[in-house]
């Protein structure tokens, strides 16, 4: 079942679903039961927090996003408002919310709607907004008409299909690209039922700020109204773009910070010369500075997220993370003085606190959690924390406030999570995730997975995935080996750079070292029984250790994995991405690094597959495109071996529909138990 906005508005939402687990295991079921906490914000001047939760139906194949209201008493949180809506952002005092309800902005106060009228804007299917300090703009983002359709050009043939296509950039993760996400400034208007309830709103004068161009900001696929940020004063919009188009903007990670002039309507350049992402402004609350996410080199996606401080004033840049070895993710300012930003070290994601000034950071949250932080008050700080055994719920300080599955966490047992050291080929120190079964036994053998992560650049942290769950396989029997090898960012810059050009390499060499030490040391590893599991890259370190694990395993499970890296050159959209990551093109015959690389190929060694394997590919996977899972999967076939092949026509690089999600977990398992069990 597959419903446009219109469709699903209609349809009854979904509720939090009363569920009976029995054994007292995680399963694909009571997974997607699970109240899935996405965002959290905190009204400053009331206190009151709003957050995002979604249910799923797992019949209807359907979820429902809910905002909940709610105010902090003695350590509780008290439910003041629920409704349907995404996207919550306070407007400021006396309660009011403003958020996104079938696509068109909306206000919320007392726990009613406010009607707001856009008949000058005709501003539907809004993907993001971004309030004025002064509560009088507003910015939308919409997606704007770039490319001209078959129907433009042939008026005719109105039943075409067929698209024509003249440049790079054609397709994008999972769409064809003909539209970009713009920003709209338009005009606010409120009128009052009394000094603090509003009556009605409406908006009119919309301005695209990009208008006749093809550009995008927010960027796709990740960007979101982070990307841009209000000047205190309201004069300044400042908004992160690329502004090329084609094969340039598939070639170049070279965005920059942007500026507008609310009044004069003149962009300026914050970041000219400045070659890689630069993304994610943000303007110090008395308006003295702009903060912002930048990586150095253009082409280069994994590059190290640094965080750069501009005075507006003199314009001199302040890399202020350049004492921190790894990436900047979220951040906001305290206040004038300091950020707070989230970071990876050593496979947990902290909270720090920078002070600009000196560039001092300090860890304010740690241990072994995933944080993401929402907000910082009067020494209050709200976060958002989640691990390999819990998924989000929301802090303050040591307090928790939100508890969205203890229903579903008293009926099971979790797995327990251990963290080893080992050493690599290299004679260097990695670290090492060792989960284990709920109620684990440590005189008895238990059939061992190597977990494979994607990326190929992102960190083994404490993650909380709904298909890649590490208790779920722990419920399921297994221990997980998961290791941070070569390539993964929260271990310092060289350790996070060495996979770049050297796919066959000493990332390989990691995942083979995790997986015999494991069977060296930990009595309850069976080595007789070890299968071999990942995702993305994490798929194609499946597919390259099927031709190079000397018998170790005895099941594969690839999903949406490369197999032929001659064909994901060429078929893969942002060819920044293949140029870095593979060394360039693998026709030029004096590219050493390339030709390394390509040598390296999966596809190259199926002479010497010998063990069954499993590949899952979505067909709305353009960035992997399914022909390679479909070619391994022949491959395997026409090779003897035994394998099976799982597509998702309506997928794209993962699995969102909750019986897909089904599917995918009972044939996941399926396949391990039948040679590991």
């Amino acid at each position: 079942m597959s419903c446009t906005k219109q469709q699903e508005s209609q349809l009854p939402p979904i509720t939090k679903p009363q569920i009976t687990i029995e054994g007292g295991r995680l399963t694909p079921e009571a997974l997607w039961a699970m109240g899935r906490i996405n965002s959290a914000t905190v009204d400053i001047e009331t206190g009151w927090i709003a957050y995002t939760v979604s249910y799923y139906s797992v019949a209807e194949n359907r979820s429902t996003s809910w905002i909940r209201i709610c105010v902090e008493n003695e350590g509780q949180l008290q439910l003041i408002d629920e409704f349907v809506g995404s996207d919550p952002a306070w407007f400021g005092g006396s309660g009011v919310l403003a958020y996104l309800k079938g696509g068109q902005l909306t206000l919320r106060q007392g726990g009613k709607d406010i009607p707001v009228d856009d008949a000058q804007c005709t501003m539907n299917d809004i993907e993001g907004f971004l309030l004025s300090p002064m509560r009088d703009k507003v910015v939308l983002i919409k997606q704007v008409k770039t490319v001209a359709s078959t129907q433009d050009k042939h008026p005719d043939l109105d039943k075409a299909t067929g698209r024509v296509v003249d440049d790079l950039m054609y397709k994008h993760w999972d769409e064809w690209t003909e539209t970009a996400p713009q920003p709209f400034v338009c005009d606010l208007e409120l009128t009052y039922k009394d000094e603090m309830n509003i009556r009605s709103a409406s908006l009119s004068n919309p301005v695209n700020i990009l208008e006749g161009t093809p550009y995008e900001s927010p960027m796709k696929p990740w960007g979101g109204v982070e990307q841009l940020a209000w000047a205190p004063d309201n004069t300044t919009l400042a908004y992160t773009c690329r502004k090329k188009a084609g094969i340039d903007y598939a070639l170049s990670t070279n965005s920059d910070i942007y500026t507008y002039n609310i009044q004069t309507r003149a962009h300026e350049n914050l970041t000219e010369g400045m070659m890689g992402y630069d993304t994610n402004p943000s303007f110090s609350p008395d308006g003295s500075k702009v903060a912002w996410l930048s990586m150095e080199r253009d082409g280069y996606e994994s590059d190290q997220n640094r965080l750069f401080v501009m005075d507006l004033q003199s314009k001199e840049k302040q890399w202020v993370s350049q004492d921190l070895d790894t990436d900047v993710s979220e951040y906001f300012w305290a206040d004038d003085a300091s950020i707070i930003f989230s970071a990876c070290w050593h496979g947990e994601i902290g909270i720090y606190r920078l002070t600009v000034d000196d560039a001092q950071c300090t860890q304010i949250r740690g241990g072994q959690y995933d944080y993401s932080p929402v907000a910082y008050q009067d020494g209050d700080l709200y976060y958002l924390r989640h691990s390999m055994c819990e998924a989000n719920e929301l802090f303050r300080n040591d307090v928790q406030l939100t508890f969205e599955n203890k229903n579903i966490y008293d009926q099971i047992t979790m797995g327990t999570v251990i963290p080893r050291w080992q050493k690599t080929t290299q004679g260097e120190d990695m670290l090492t995730w060792i989960i284990l079964p709920p109620d684990f036994d440590e005189s008895k053998k238990y059939p061992t997975l190597l977990y494979c992560e994607g990326g190929p650049q992102s960190p083994v942290s404490q993650f909380w995935s709904y298909r890649w769950n590490f208790m779920m396989m722990a419920a399921n029997g297994y221990v997980i080996v998961a290791p941070n090898r070569h390539g993964l960012p929260g271990f310092g810059k060289a350790w996070c750079e060495q996979i770049s050009g050297d796919y066959g390499g000493q990332c390989m060499q990691d995942y083979l070292s995790a997986i015999d030490e494991a069977c060296a040391n930990l009595p309850y590893v069976d080595k007789d029984r070890l299968g071999c599991v990942g995702a993305s890259f994490g798929g194609f370190s499946v597919y390259w250790l099927a031709g190079h694990h000397n018998k170790r395993f005895k099941a594969f499970i690839a999903h949406d994995g490369i197999f032929n890296l001659e064909m994901q050159y060429l078929e893969t959209e942002e060819k920044w991405f293949a140029n870095w990551d593979m060394g360039g093109a693998y026709w030029d015959k004096d590219n050493a690094v390339a030709q390394r690389t390509f040598a390296n190929s999966p596809h190259k060694f199926v002479d010497r597959w010998d063990t069954p394997i499993l590949c899952i590919h979505g067909e709305k996977d353009y960035r992997i495109l399914a022909n390679q899972a479909m070619a391994a999967f022949d491959a395997a076939k026409m090779r003897g071996v035994d394998a099976e092949l799982l597509i998702f026509p309506d997928e794209n690089h993962w699995v969102l529909k909750p019986q897909n999600g089904i599917l995918w977990q009972r044939t996941f398992f399926n396949w391990l138990d039948k040679y590991l069990k």
